[in-house]
C-alpha cells in the first residue's frame, strides 16, 4: 500500500485548525532533506483557546468514571495497532529511523496506552483507621487538573503517549506541544483518540516557538501540572517557570549512558547486544555511549564490535534493508562531526566511521572510537548520536567511580557473571534505570527516569500515574 504523508495542523477544543493566517513551520525529510509540509504554528490567541479548553474538558473528563477512561484509551490503542504500518511511515519520514523500529515503536506505545488505561483503574484510596467512635479518616486521590506537557522528536509517539496516556489515565485534560520536526506522529495519535470517543478539549495539541509557547503555558493558572522531556538545559527553564506557579513537574532529561564490561563477560553477546545502540542512529537517552571495559577484554571486544558495525548499511528508512537512518536533524551532524573532530585531535583513536554519511540527507557513519582522553567533550558532553566510545579499565572501583563521574544519571548497564558483583553494581551505580546483562530497561509497567542533573520523576509505572493526582484527606465525623 502507498502511504502519503499527511496534512498537518493544530487541534484545540476538538478542532483542526489549519495554516490560514499563522505562521508556518517547514517539516524536511532527513533522508532526503525534501520538504514533507508546512505546519501552522500557533498565535497567543491559540494558546489562550487550547488553555480554557482544557480547563472546560477537566471538569467533565474528570468526573468520567475510571472504567469510561479505560475504555477509551484502550480502543485508542486498538486503533494504534490496525494503523501501525501508516504510523510507521508517517515517523520514517520526518524522523529518519527505518520502518520497522518505527512500526515497534507504535506496538510498544498502544501496549503503553493499554497499561495505562487498567492502572487507571487502580489510583486507590485508603481509610484510616480512627481513634474516636463515629469518626471516618478517608484518603482520596485525585486527578491534579490541566497538565503541560513537552515532547521532543526523538521518540515522536512513544514520549507523547507516555505523557497522555499517564494524564488522561487520572483524569487529567492536556496541552500537549510536540516536537516541531516530527508533528505528524503525534496528531495522528491524537487522530486515534478522537475517533476511540475522547470528549473535545481532552488532549489539545500546539506548534509553536517553543520558549514562547512554553512560556504561556506554563504561567497560566489554568495549568496544574508540567511534564518535559528534553535537554538539561531546557529542563532547568522549564522548571523555573514551573516553579513560579508552583506547580508539580516530571523532568526527563539527558544522559550519557556507561556500560562496564568486565573480564568475566561474554564478548560476543555483550557485542552483538551492543548494537542495539545503534537504534533510532544514537538519538536515544539511554543510549549506551561510554564503554568501559576491563583491558583483559578491550582489544577482542573492540574487534567483534567493528567487525558488526561496519556491516550495518546507513540508508532511508524505508529501505527494506537499512540498518540504520539519517539523524534527525542538521544540527546533530554539525553536532557529532565537532565531537568526533575535537576527541580524534586530543588523541583518540578513531576505530570506525567517524564521517558524514551520503548527501543528501543527514547521515552519519556508525562509529567507534577508542582510547579518548578524558579531556575531550565527547567524554563529557551527550553526543545523541551513533557513536561508542570505548575505553579501557583495570580496577573495579576505577570504573564504578568513572561511570558516576558525570553529573547526569539516567541509565548506567554493566555486564558480568559474578552475582555478588552485579548486586554491588545495582547499589554503586548512581542513575535512575541500572541494566544488568541486559539493554532492556524500558517497559511499560516500570519507572522511567533519572536521577542529578537528568531530572526526577518517572514516565512510566505506576510511579508515573502518581505524579498526576494529587492526594486528598477527608476527616468525617
Amino acid at each position: 500500500m502507498t502511504h502519503s504523508y499527511p496534512d498537518l495542523a493544530l487541534h484545540i477544543g476538538g478542532e483542526w485548525l489549519t495554516g490560514d493566517n499563522r505562521q508556518v513551520f517547514q517539516v524536511i525529510d532527513p533522508a532526503t532533506e525534501a520538504p514533507l509540509a508546512a505546519l501552522p504554528l500557533a498565535s497567543p490567541a491559540d494558546l489562550d483557546g487550547a488553555l480554557d479548553a482544557a480547563r472546560d474538558a477537566f471538569h467533565i473528563w474528570s468526573r468520567t468514571p475510571a472504567p469510561d477512561r479505560a475504555a477509551i484509551l484502550h480502543k485508542a490503542a486498538a486503533l494504534m495497532r490496525e494503523r501501525a504500518d501508516f504510523m510507521a511511515y508517517v515517523m520514517t519520514r520526518e524522523e529518519g529511523k527505518p520502518l520497522m523500529e518505527s512500526r515497534r515503536e507504535v506496538l510498544f506505545s498502544a501496549d503503553t496506552l493499554d497499561w495505562y488505561a487498567e492502572e487507571g483503574r487502580r489510583a486507590y484510596g485508603r481509610v484510616i483507621p480512627s481513634r474516636m467512635a463515629g469518626h471516618r479518616q478517608i484518603v482520596v486521590r485525585e486527578p491534579v487538573g490541566p497538565v503541560a506537557a513537552f515532547t521532543p522528536w526523538n521518540f515522536p509517539v512513544l514520549t507523547p503517549v507516555r505523557k497522555i496516556g499517564g494524564a488522561l489515565a487520572a483524569g487529567c485534560s492536556c496541552v500537549l506541544k510536540p516536537a516541531e520536526e516530527t508533528p505528524g506522529s503525534a496528531l495522528e495519535i491524537l487522530r486515534c483518540l478522537v475517533d476511540a470517543g475522547l470528549p473535545p478539549g481532552v488532549l489539545n495539541i500546539v506548534f509553536g516557538v517553543p520558549a514562547e509557547v512554553s512560556e504561556q503555558l506554563i504561567r497560566s493558572p489554568i495549568i496544574r501540572k508540567v511534564s518535559f522531556t528534553g535537554s538539561t538545559a531546557v529542563g532547568r527553564q522549564i522548571a523555573a517557570l514551573a516553579a513560579m506557579g508552583p506547580k508539580p513537574t516530571s523532568m526527563e532529561l539527558g544522559g550519557h549512558a556507561p556500560v562496564l564490561v568486565f573480564e568475566d563477560a561474554d564478548i560476543k553477546s555483550v557485542a552483538a547486544q551492543s548494537m542495539r545502540k545503534f537504534g533510532n542512529s544514537g538519538q536515544s537517552c539511554i543510549s549506551p555511549t561510554r564503554f568501559h571495559i576491563h583491558r583483559s577484554l578491550h582489544s577482542a571486544f573492540i574487534s567483534t564490535l567493528a567487525a558488526s558495525v561496519e556491516r550495518l548499511k546507513l540508508g532511508n528508512g524505508l529501505d527494506a534493508d537499512t540498518g540504520m537512518g539519517p539523524m534527525a536533524n542538521p544540527r546533530r551532524v554539525a553536532t557529532m562531526e565537532a565531537l568526533i573532530n575535537d576527541a580524534v585531535a586530543q588523541g583518540a583513536r578513531l576505530v570506525t566511521g567517524g564521517r558524514r554519511g551520503p548527501s543528501p540527507g543527514f547521515y552519519w557513519q556508525p562509529t567507534i572510537l577508542a582510547d579518548v582522553p578524558l579531556s575531550a567533550r565527547i567524554m563529557n558532553e551527550e553526543p545523541f548520536g551513533p557513536v561508542i566510545i570505548a575505553n579501557a579499565f583495570d580496577d573495579q572501583a576505577d570504573a564504578i567511580a568513572e561511570a558516576n563521574r558525570l553529573p547526569v544519571g539516567l541509565a548506567a548497564y554493566a555486564f558480568t557473571a559474578d552475582n555478588g558483583r552485579a548486586i554491588a553494581l545495582g547499589e554503586q551505580l548512581e542513575s535512575g534505570m541500572v541494566g544488568i546483562n541486559t539493554y532492556n530497561i524500558s517497559v511499560e509497567e516500570t519507572p522511567f527516569g533519572g536521577v542529578k542533573d537528568s531530572g526526577y520523576g518517572s514516565e512510566g509505572g505506576s510511579e508515573s500515574l502518581e505524579s498526576y493526582l494529587t492526594t486528598k484527606f477527608v476527616s468525617q465525623m
